[in-house]
């Protein structure tokens, strides 16, 4: 099915050991979809531990070139699961730190580190890629670099995990893909115990999502919200209380301030929704990045880009949330009808 044809996707041929390589993944999503991977261009911003798990998930699907980012250092806290730098690599880039283990991952991805400052960078840099990823920045940021990325139709994808608690918002204007819609048909006679066999018919979809900042528009004290509260938690509540806290204190909670900073947590939340959902044992989950949290949200980061680049299954829209205290995600659809 034609889904924005591309012939520089689609058009390149996969040489004998690609084939090889990606045998079991070909079988899965087919030759078509490995070939729009294998052209894809990746930004990952902040090798935290989300940044090493999105980076490995996408290095071994075989896309053809990722950026890795990030202007700070490898430090004590990064080693609760960023396994792409060695522990001797201590206070050196974490970009740069990360690049040999993420280069033995596959080397037939074109992998370099940047490690100028993200303020810096510029559309020249951002148009360079077809999906650009960022973690571990302030909303101000975000937003620049989504309404970059819209105006040169690169996907978006904001990220970011605090202890056990974890998001991902996609911003990917217009997209089209194609999904399987299935159907029942019956095969056995009248006469016969009924049996029926699925038929599955590809059909094409578009779909709009929003800019980021619609997630900053959005009203978490609105009913039609309370009411999710019970069956999802308050993980959208939790999620703005965390990026104000970065925001105002330029940083994220530590755990060598582990109880001044659960008060100035608990401040955040009594000023922006008095009588929370939220309780006092959920803030305490929120320090570092620890590995299963980082495991299920860049696993899903991954999918939800590999789905965006190989236009096949509709991605999340469009905000992703990992509740801390059930361990389980759900998504939530903000600024769409």
């Amino acid at each position: 099915m034609d889904v924005d044809k591309n012939p520089s996707e689609t058009g390149i041929e996969l040489t004998e050991a690609e084939n090889e390589l990606y045998d079991r993944q070909i079988r899965l999503w087919g030759l078509e979809s490995q070939k729009r991977l294998r052209t894809a261009n990746i930004l990952i911003s902040g090798l935290n531990g989300l940044g090493a798990e999105i980076t490995k998930n996408i290095i071994l699907s075989g896309v053809n070139l990722v950026k890795l980012h990030d202007d700070k250092l490898v430090s004590e806290e990064d080693f609760c699961s960023q396994f792409l730098a060695a522990r001797e690599s201590l206070g050196s880039n974490r970009a740069e730190a990360s690049l040999a283990r993420a280069r033995a991952l596959n080397p037939m991805v074109d992998i370099s580190a940047d490690t100028q400052p993200l303020k810096e960078k510029t559309a020249d840099f951002f148009g360079q890629f077809d999906v650009v990823v960022i973690n571990g920045e302030s909303n101000e940021e975000l937003i620049r670099i989504d309404t970059i990325c819209r105006e040169l139709g690169v996907r978006f994808f904001a990220a970011d995990v605090w202890g056990m608690f974890g998001f991902h918002f996609a911003s990917l204007q217009k997209h089209c893909f194609v999904e399987n819609v299935f159907k029942y048909k019956v095969v056995s006679k009248p006469s016969e115990k009924v049996k029926c066999e699925t038929i599955a018919t590809p059909v094409q979809r578009e779909v709009e999502y929003p800019a980021y900042s619609t997630w900053l528009d959005f009203d978490i004290k609105a009913p039609s919200y309370q009411r999710k509260l019970k069956r999802d938690g308050p993980g959208i509540i939790l999620l703005r209380i965390l990026q104000n806290f970065r925001s105002t204190h330029k940083r994220d909670p530590s755990y060598k301030s582990r109880d001044s900073d659960i008060a100035l947590l608990q401040q955040i939340r009594d000023e922006l929704m008095p009588n929370s959902a939220l309780n006092n044992d959920a803030l305490g989950l929120l320090f570092a990045q620890i590995s299963p949290a980082v495991a299920v949200v860049g696993g899903v980061v991954a999918q939800e880009i590999i789905k965006v680049v190989t236009k096949m299954e509709a991605p999340h829209r469009n905000l992703f949330i990992f509740n801390p205290e059930t361990c389980m995600g759900y998504v939530e659809a903000i600024g769409v009808n």
